[in-house]
Order: structure tokens, then sequence, then C-alpha cells
């Protein structure tokens, strides 16, 4: 396999490629976005009490931590461990009330991303190479559309599954049930911060994420031949779930642990360790365990440490030669 082969996207012709496309304006998910911003804004100033904030709160960590970065992004996107398929609904159920699509698109959107970046060049939409608002404007609000897209072809075992393809239907009204819930027990302000302030929240936070961990932090890895490299935010990775280590995850994608490093903290991480005690989770994935890929070096480390130290299962060898680039790349 090509270092810039993934294998959801299969080549339709000898002119595929990440490079050529036009970005435009996608009205369902800009009006779907900018809904949720208004009643939020407003809503939540009107509503606004203590008791909601927490709610909104526990329940933005949950969808994060278990659905998003455990559900879709660890599970059903990478398979870096093993669960009950029940819990592997339960997870990617609440991965989808973050608000960003149901399964098979957050597949497509993740994958896309990813075989693009993999490339020695590709569209400026898939690596954030544009000023802030620029870049918010294009991620929340538009699409792209490849002129030499290439076939994206989802598992059998995942794109035939009765509950997944239900969920793909209905994600946008999977919020309704947890709406009613939340009116129930403590009326209109628990719906606004509890569904539009949480969801307005976990889109602009997945955004902002994406954004700075393209454009600045440090790196314990280069990966030769790609058009962009990740960048690990180290102030921020435990209110990102983990999903902040993100030069950690463009040099070991497949790896359940996204912070390879005791002092990298990674809720998700914790997280699993703890469903394995309980025995919900196994076959947690860690470097080791992955196929060897020889693009990815390693780097000169700031502090001296060898980032093949940073983790028992990194154990991959040290190529000199690089070193460190905390600055946004040129």
């Amino acid at each position: 396999m090509h270092t810039f082969e993934v294998h959801r996207m299969q080549p339709a012709t000898a002119s595929t490629n990440p490079d050529e496309g036009t970005v435009r304006w996608s009205p369902i998910k800009s009006l779907w976005f900018s809904g949720f911003l208004v009643v939020a804004v407003v809503g939540g100033y009107y509503t606004f009490n203590w008791t909601a904030v927490l709610v909104a709160f526990a329940f933005t960590v949950t969808t994060l931590c278990l659905g998003h970065t455990l559900g879709l992004h660890r599970l059903l996107i990478h398979r870096s461990y093993d669960c009950p398929k029940w819990l592997e609904y339960v997870f990617v159920h609440l991965g989808t009330l973050v608000g960003m699509g149901g399964p098979f698109r957050m597949l497509y959107l993740h994958d896309i991303r990813d075989w693009a970046q993999r490339h020695p060049s590709c569209h400026s939409f898939f690596i954030h190479q544009h000023p802030l608002w620029k870049d918010f404007l294009w991620q929340l609000h538009g699409d792209i559309t490849l002129k030499h897209p290439p076939r994206f072809v989802i598992e059998p075992h995942i794109l035939n599954d009765r509950v997944f393809r239900f969920m793909q239907r209905t994600w946008m009204l999977q919020q309704l049930p947890w709406a009613v819930l939340f009116f129930a027990l403590g009326g209109i302000s628990w719906v606004v911060w509890g569904i539009a302030v949480r969801v307005t929240v976990s889109i602009i936070g997945h955004w902002l994420v994406g954004y700075f961990a393209h454009n600045t932090g440090a790196r314990d890895w280069h990966v030769e031949g790609h058009a962009i490299q990740g960048y690990n935010l180290n102030r921020i990775g435990l209110i990102t779930m983990g999903e902040g280590w993100h030069n950690n995850h463009h040099a070991y994608p497949g790896s359940a642990r996204l912070g390879l490093h005791d002092t990298q903290a990674d809720p998700g991480w914790w997280a699993l360790l703890a469903l394995r005690k309980l025995g919900l989770v196994w076959n947690l994935k860690l470097p080791a365990d992955l196929p060897h890929r020889p693009e990815v070096k390693t780097l000169a480390h700031p502090s001296g440490v060898s980032p093949n130290a940073l983790c028992p299962a990194t154990s991959l060898p040290v190529t000199h030669g690089f070193q460190p680039d905390p600055v946004r790349p040129s």
C-alpha cells in the first residue's frame, strides 16, 4: 500500500487526485450550524442558569469522549480496539449527537481528508492553510467538490448494518429524544443548553482543533511525502479528549492511544483503560501493534528524550536529521 492510500478511498480513474476541486456553499451544512448558533447565542443568554450549564458541560464531555473520539474516531474509523456490538452502537450514537453527521458521513469526511493529506500536495481545503476567518467559512459553511474524486467504498459489514443505516438516515432527528428528555427534566433551558449550546460548541471546537493541529504546535514525528504535518497541541490535550495530540495521530493513526507520553493527557485512552478493566473493550492497539511505516521519521525531541521512550510501544528506529518544527509550515 502506498503512503497516500486510505482503504476506503479507491482510485476511480488514472486522473484521480486531491488537488483539483471547487469549494462551494453547502446549504444544509451552513443552515444546520447557523440555526444552532443563533439558538445558542440568543436562547443561551435568556435561559442561562447554572444547572443548565452543568447539564451542557456533562453531556458535551460524554458525547465528545465516548461518542466522537471513542465511538466514531478510534473505533468506527480506525478500529483501534474491539468491544461488544451493543456498546459500539451506543458510542456511535453519542458521536452522532455531536452534530457533524451520521456514521457514513463521518467516515467519508475523515477519510477524504486523510487521503488528501497523504499526497505530496492537495487542495488547501483539506489542510487548513488559509486565514482563520476563511477556514471558518469553508469548513463550517462549505464543502469541496473534487474534479477527479476517488471512489468511497465502505466495508459491507458497516454499510449493510441496519442500525448504522438508521443512524445515517436520521442523524439530525437523533437530537429530538434527548431534547424531549431534557425538557421533561429541566425545561426549556436544559434543551437550549443541552442541545443547541452543546452542538455549537462541539462543532466550533472540532474545527478549531483541526485548524491549529495543522498549523502550530510541537512535533515528535515527521511523515515524509505528506502535504501537511500534524502538530501536538500540548496545552489542550485534556479538553480535546486526546484529539489534540495530532502529530502522534498522523504518525500512528491506528493507535488507540493518542497521547503517547505519560504527560500527554488523553481522556479517551483513560476511558478505554477503565472499560478494559470492566471487560467491555479489548485488543487495544498501540504503535508497536501496527504495520511499520517507513515514511514515519523520529524528530529530535526538544527535551532531549527520544520519542521512542515516550511509550513502550513506539519501538521504531530513530532516524536522525530532522528538527522539531513548532511553527506554522510554509
